[in-house]
């Protein structure tokens, strides 16, 4: 058990990058710490941790460490989590990293989640594709609500939940010349506001406009989706935004919605979890009741006045 208290404080500095902080994650003095990492150096017999005046970065073999550590870690939690569930109701904490399109829908299953294991816990994380990947093979997700087939995904178990079809959004009181559809280089001459480019979504926009022999004329991003939406319905500003973010414009004067034409076929979000076997049971839960769910009719956007 030390052995495993040890492994969760090296888990906590590479994490944190520092002693004091990693530390005050794990409720123990910093000398307290850096003892436990000593301990695991003379076990292994290797340098873990490069070391100054402060925390520099961990060795060649203290990356080995982390690696092995933070699977055990994993394991040992979800060991502990199904033995104790076996005999009562599920517990625990589910991590779970979603990309900013995919976040106004998301509440459709976390909410189920929570009503259906009332002693169970969600974290719910906003981050790029590449930050969910990472998280995954790290643990520090336990799943993920990501892109499923635009950019390679690895180590990983998928199940599909919809796909993403775009509308051109426009501010209030202002009428688009296209009202019932508009095409991708029509598109590309609005003022546009989107997401920044290491935000899987704005590629597949980019690929679009690409594949059409366009360039957008967007003078502003942000890699928040609220600020994207405050500068749409304030600012006077257009964007390119998924179906199912339409539920969140709702309010207020309605905005100017006009579908766009599919090029290719339409992203596909789903769920994503560790490859390896078994799943944790709060993972193992979470996948089972998203295929409870009708995504189609889920994804459908409200009716708005165009």
């Amino acid at each position: 058990m030390l052995q495993m208290r040890y492994l969760t404080y090296l888990d906590a500095l590479a994490r944190e990058r520092h002693f004091a902080r990693a530390a005050n994650v794990c409720h123990v003095t910093q000398p307290t710490l850096s003892a436990g990492i000593k301990q695991l150096e003379d076990t292994f017999g290797v340098l873990i941790v490069e070391r100054g005046q402060r925390y520099q970065q961990l060795t060649a073999e203290g990356e080995q460490v982390l690696a092995w550590a933070r699977r055990m870690l994993a394991d040992y939690d979800s060991l502990v989590q199904s033995l104790h569930d076996s005999r009562t109701q599920l517990e625990g904490q589910l991590r779970l990293g979603v990309i900013p399109t995919a976040l106004p829908i998301v509440r459709c299953l976390s909410t189920q989640f929570v009503e259906h294991y009332p002693h169970a816990s969600l974290s719910i994380q906003s981050c790029t594709s590449d930050a969910i990947q990472q998280g995954i093979d790290d643990f520090g997700f336990d799943a993920g609500i990501t892109y499923l087939d635009n950019e390679p995904l690895n180590r990983v178990r998928r199940y599909p939940l919809y796909r993403e079809r775009y509308f051109l959004v426009g501010p209030p009181a202002v009428k688009l010349t296209h009202t019932d559809s508009i095409d991708w280089q029509a598109a590309a001459s609005y003022r546009l506001c989107l997401l920044t480019q290491d935000m899987q979504n704005r590629r597949i926009l980019d690929a679009r406009f690409d594949e059409v022999g366009v360039k957008p004329a967007h003078r502003m991003e942000t890699d928040s989706l609220t600020t994207l939406l405050s500068h749409v319905r304030y600012g006077g500003w257009y964007s390119i935004l998924p179906g199912t973010s339409l539920s969140l414009l709702t309010g207020g004067s309605p905005l100017s919605i006009v579908p766009l034409p599919t090029l290719i076929t339409d992203p596909l979000i789903g769920l994503i979890a560790s490859a390896r076997d078994p799943l944790p049971p709060v993972t193992h839960a979470l996948f089972s009741l998203a295929g409870e769910r009708d995504w189609q009719h889920e994804i459908q956007p409200p009716t708005l006045t165009t």
